[in-house]
């Protein structure tokens, strides 16, 4: 793997520049190429121009594979109308967007927000710069703006021949004044964005160059190790630090925050090595009899408990079903799921009672600063956070930065030392923040005609918000909970026209911290609700298809996206012997998604064949990177239908390791033929969406090859129909 190599002298010059300088990245700061012939010339915020014409596009949104950093540079090329061949990225820091009254907005990477919250203002800083450029070309010829022309990053005017280019007016176009609401090119007439480009990122993957927080190394850096409580509530209660602390290459060994313990040394092989041998008793608290049998019984007595929140109700649910023709009734299942990111949590610090500057893997580097500035106790400008490309986000580095605060607690004990803090697998696995647990009971009303005319759809279980951010709440009822469910909004919406609807949650938190996960709550959603209207097709004798088309006769899009699958999958058509089809929609994130999967059944084996899936995400920005979103959304969403689960006994998690917590294998990946069917007109999320409807489609597949329907996750892949 690569390795950033700094010297100390860069190390202390990015710790000397302060919240004024600029320091991207690992540059050096401005301030000490400043006037020189190789200063980075700032259009703007986003966009930097150098001499030789290459264009350095600042991102505020975090690469973790799912291609934003290539994406919103395409827009920003776009309006700037440069050489994309010469166009490089950074990513600007926390601390500078503070300096600079947040000039680059939201840093969070979460929700595939990616580029639908900030495709607008990138665009807009594009579009500023290329302004900037051409009036300071035509100002240097005397000559209107409105004459010249550019292409590629070379601004001409024609009717007195002369050309220049962005590198040789970059200087000038710098001391312009920013427009602040240029106009914005109509997508239609796009060049760079809309395009399948390729990654910005892909060479240093492919050679190993790419660095990771756990790759970082420093000069002097020291590695450390921890161990928490693995009972979440549970405190250190005692350690002896004798028994290790003169093992070969350790530093220091350390209380932590009252809940942990670390081990410092030389090496991280080291640490780890003294704190397996370290002697420590934990305080369990109140916890340590929590059990996720208990918490089953918890959830299924929610499910017709009176106390529920209201997400979404129209009609008289409860006179449709006691006068309906036919009733249908469900109870399904979600467990709680672990993020299992390759590149376990880890964080490098170093403090001095003057600065202290953290290097990490992070999806709101602004969450991770203030995290940091509460750490230290120092104030915000004497403190900045240095974003390295994920090795796996899926929502776990994106609210909880525990590992950041352990890493900079450590690095004040010892001042001017930098100390990279590296969790084991083991604790990565135990000190999750998990995807919650829920249970669902739906009842189905059915008329003379086999139409559904009632649903309730009642979910009983763990809310993220209570967990992650209770002031969120909204008179103690989570939004989120109703993700892909909502009457109307950009974060789901229900598509089904059922005359009588209710759909409530009766909220059952356990100790068992909840994190936002890779499609969050509409995971479960879809899961619930598209396995649910196989189920009430095959009640009313009616194709599954043919089922939905009718429900969705007033949703355009989500009928569009269906539609879509279910003819490039042949459905009505024979498949192939042996082969057996399902179906699944759905709406989330703004994003409308359909997918429709192929699988067989032999002695008890499952083997997912093909999946053909339909995503309308408004504009698309670049279609190959959609593409290769929906199938990594397919290899996540498999691998948690098939195997993902979180277990708790006697109050601790009972999986530590890939042993016990399986994901999709290579050979368990089917094909994945993706239909990108922009429709224009909003930008929806494409990071997550298509996760959505993994589970249902395959599941409703297993029904049709089967006759047995699996109404709980994980699956297993063995053992399929059988009893």
């Amino acid at each position: 793997m690569g390795m950033i190599k700094l010297s100390r002298r860069e190390v202390l010059a990015g710790a000397a520049a302060a919240a004024g300088g600029l320091t991207l990245g690992f540059h050096v700061p401005d301030a000490a190429a400043e006037g020189t012939h190789d200063a980075l010339k700032e259009i703007n915020a986003w966009v930097v121009v150098k001499p030789d014409d290459t264009v350095v596009i600042r991102v505020a949104r975090v690469e973790m594979g799912q291609g934003t950093l290539t994406g919103l540079a395409q827009l920003v090329a776009e309006e700037l109308e440069c050489d994309w061949s010469k166009v490089t990225t950074e990513y600007p820091t926390p601390g500078q967007n503070v300096a600079r009254k947040r000039v680059w907005g939201n840093f969070g990477t979460a929700g595939s927000r990616g580029i639908r919250d900030s495709h607008d203002y990138v665009r807009k800083g594009g579009a500023a710069a290329r302004i900037m450029l051409v009036n300071a070309a035509a100002a240097e010829w005397g000559v209107p703006a409105g004459a010249c022309k550019v292409s590629k990053g070379v601004i001409s005017h024609e009717a007195s021949g002369r050309s220049t280019t962005y590198g040789k007016v970059a200087s000038a176009a710098a001391k312009l004044e920013v427009p602040q609401d240029p106009p914005l090119k109509d997508p239609k007439t796009w060049t760079i964005a809309g395009q399948p480009v390729k990654r910005l990122d892909t060479k240093g993957k492919l050679d190993g160059s790419q660095v990771y927080g756990i790759d970082l190394k420093l000069p002097g850096m020291l590695n450390a190790a921890i161990r928490d409580c693995p009972v979440p509530g549970g405190k250190l209660k005692s350690f002896d630090a004798a028994k290790v602390q003169s093992m070969p290459g350790v530093k220091k060994v350390m209380a932590l925050d009252g809940t942990g313990v670390a081990v410092v040394a030389d090496t991280w092989w080291r640490a780890k090595t003294a704190l397996d041998a370290l002697p420590v008793e934990w305080d369990e608290g109140p916890n340590a009899a929590h059990d996720t049998k208990t918490f089953t019984e918890v959830l299924k007595a929610g499910l017709d408990a009176p106390d529920a929140f209201v997400g979404n109700q129209k009609g008289d649910v409860k006179a449709a079903v006691s006068g309906a023709a036919k009733v249908v009734e469900a109870v399904y299942a979600f467990p709680h799921q672990h993020h299992a990111t390759m590149e376990p949590m880890n964080a490098t610090a170093l403090y001095t009672p003057d600065r202290v500057e953290v290097w990490c893997p992070t999806q709101n580097a602004e969450a991770a600063l203030a995290t940091a500035v509460a750490a230290s106790g120092l104030p915000i400008e004497k403190c900045d956070v240095y974003r390295i490309n994920l090795g796996g986000g899926f929502g776990r580095r994106a609210t909880s930065h525990d590992y950041v605060r352990q890493a900079v607690l450590i690095a004040k004990e010892l001042p001017g030392t930098p100390v990279k803090l590296l969790w084991s697998r083991e604790e990565d696995m135990l000190h999750g923040r998990y995807h919650p647990s829920t249970q669902c009971k739906m009842v189905g009303a059915l008329d003379a005609n086999g139409d559904l005319v009632g649903l309730h759809m009642r979910i009983s279980g763990q809310s993220i918000l209570a967990g992650v951010n209770p002031a969120g709440l909204q008179q103690g009822r989570d939004p989120a909970t109703f993700q892909g469910l909502n009457p109307s909004g950009t974060e789901g919406v229900f598509g089904y026209a059922v005359p009588n609807l209710l759909i409530d949650h009766a909220m059952r938190n356990p100790p068992t911290p909840p994190g936002f996960w890779r499609g969050v709550n509409n995971n479960q959603n879809a899961f619930y609700l598209e396995s649910f209207i196989d189920e009430l097709a095959h009640a009313a004798g009616k194709d599954p298809l043919e089922f939905r088309r009718k429900l969705l006769k007033d949703s355009p899009r989500h009928l569009a996206v269906l539609n879509a699958v279910a003819e490039r999958a042949g459905w009505g058509t024979p498949a192939p012997k042996g082969v057996y089809r399902g179906l699944a929609q759905h709406m989330g994130y703004g994003s409308y998604v359909a997918a429709c999967a192929e699988v067989s059944v032999t002695d008890g084996k499952l083997k997912i064949h093909r999946i053909v899936a339909a995503t309308d995400c408004g504009h698309a920005v670049n279609p190959q990177q959609i593409a290769a979103q929906v199938e990594g959304s397919f290899a996540f969403g498999l691998s948690a239908a098939l195997h993902g689960q979180i277990t708790v006994a006697k109050g601790r998690v009972e999986q530590e390791n890939f042993d016990t917590y399986e994901v999709l294998r290579m050979a368990e990946m089917p094909k994945v033929e993706t239909i990108v069917m922009p429709s224009g007109g909003f930008w929806g999320g494409v990071g997550e969406p298509t996760i959505f409807v993994a589970a249902p489609a395959v599941i409703n597949a297993i029904f049709a090859a089967t006759g047995k329907r699996y109404r709980a996750t994980p699956i297993g892949t063995t053992r399929i129909g059988q009893a």
